[in-house]
C-alpha cells in the first residue's frame, strides 16, 4: 500500500504525555515529508496554538492543518483559508441561550480568537494556554450580532454533573445540526454538523487529488473516529478510547511509547525493527 497523505491528531496521539513531540515521532514525520507525502495535522485546537507543532516539526513548506475539529483547514504559513464550515450565527446564537439559561458557559472560538462572556473560574483553563488571546464581550449573542460573527467551534463548561444534561438538552433541539463532543471531562464542543475531521480530511484529499486507500491517519479520541474509519489504513494509539480501538484497521504503540513513528517506519519508510 503506497501512502500520499498522513493525518494525526495531536493531542493523546502524536504529541506525549508532556505534550511534545518526540524525537522518534519528529524524524519518521521528517523523513515522509522528504520522500513526498503531505503531513497534516488534525486537532481540535486553534490554528494558532496548532502552528508551534508545525514549527517542531520543521515543516516550513505549504503545510494544510485542519482545526477546530474540522471547521477550518487554514495552510502553513501565510494562513490562507482553504476550508471554513462555521455555526451558522442564528444556530450559535441559539446554542449560547440554551447553554446559559442552564447554568453553564459557552466560549466562542473565531479567528484565533475565544470570546467570553466574562471572566471566572470556568476561564482558568483558557487563561493557562500560552498564545491564546481571550476577549471578554459581555452579552454573547449581543456581540455576535454586532460583528456578524459566525463561531467555528463553541466550547461549553457546566458545573460537575451539569454537562451531560445540557448535552441531552442540545441534542434533542439542534442534534440533526450539530456535531457534539466531549473533549475533556468539564467541556463540551460544538460545530457545524459538517465540521468534523473526517470530513476536512476527506475534502483535503480530493482537492489534492489523494484516494482514500492513499491516506494513512492516526486518532485517539471520539473526534478521531470518522477519520480513523475514512482513511485508508485508520490507526488508533493504544491509549485511545475503547471506540476508536474498535473502528481502527491497526491499534500502535501508545502516545508515549512513539506509536505514530512505529507505523510511519513500518509502512512508509520500510525500516526493520
Amino acid at each position: 500500500m503506497r501512502f500520499r497523505l498522513i493525518a494525526a491528531d495531536l493531542d493523546d496521539t502524536l504529541l506525549d504525555d508532556e505534550s511534545k513531540i518526540s524525537p522518534r515521532n519528529r524524524q519518521a514525520i521528517r523523513e515522509a515529508v522528504a520522500r513526498g507525502i503531505m503531513f497534516v495535522i488534525a486537532t481540535g485546537r486553534m490554528y494558532k496554538t496548532s502552528v508551534p507543532y508545525i514549527r517542531d516539526l520543521g515543516l516550513d513548506g505549504n503545510t494544510p492543518l485542519i482545526n477546530c475539529h474540522g471547521a477550518l483547514v487554514k495552510m502553513f504559513p501565510g494562513e490562507k483559508v482553504l476550508l471554513r464550515r462555521p455555526l451558522a450565527a442564528e444556530l450559535a446564537a441559539d446554542i449560547v441561550d440554551a447553554v446559559e439559561n442552564h447554568g453553564c458557559y459557552a466560549s466562542l472560538f473565531a479567528d484565533d480568537i475565544i470570546y467570553i462572556k466574562e471572566e471566572g473560574e470556568h476561564t482558568r483553563f483558557y487563561q493557562q494556554l500560552a498564545d491564546v488571546e481571550l476577549q471578554v464581550t459581555g452579552n454573547l449573542k449581543r456581540f455576535m450580532w454586532s460583528r456578524a460573527l459566525r463561531p467555528d467551534k463553541i466550547s461549553v463548561i457546566c458545573r460537575d454533573g451539569h454537562l451531560d444534561k445540557i448535552a441531552s438538552v442540545l441534542n434533542s433541539r439542534f442534534g440533526d445540526k450539530l456535531s457534539m463532543l466531549q473533549a475533556r471531562p468539564f467541556f463540551l464542543d460544538i460545530t457545524d454538523r459538517q465540521a468534523t475531521k473526517g470530513q476536512a480530511l476527506r475534502w483535503l484529499a480530493d482537492r489534492e487529488g489523494i484516494k482514500q486507500e492513499e491516506i494513512l491517519a492516526f486518532g485517539d479520541g471520539h473526534n478521531d473516529l470518522d477519520m480513523v474509519g475514512y482513511a485508508g489504513l485508520g490507526v488508533a494509539v493504544a491509549n485511545a478510547r475503547p471506540e476508536v480501538l474498535e473502528a481502527a484497521d491497526l491499534v500502535t504503540a501508545a502516545n508515549s511509547r512513539d506509536g505514530v513513528a512505529a507505523v510511519i517506519e513500518k509502512y512508509i519508510l520500510d525500516h526493520r525493527t
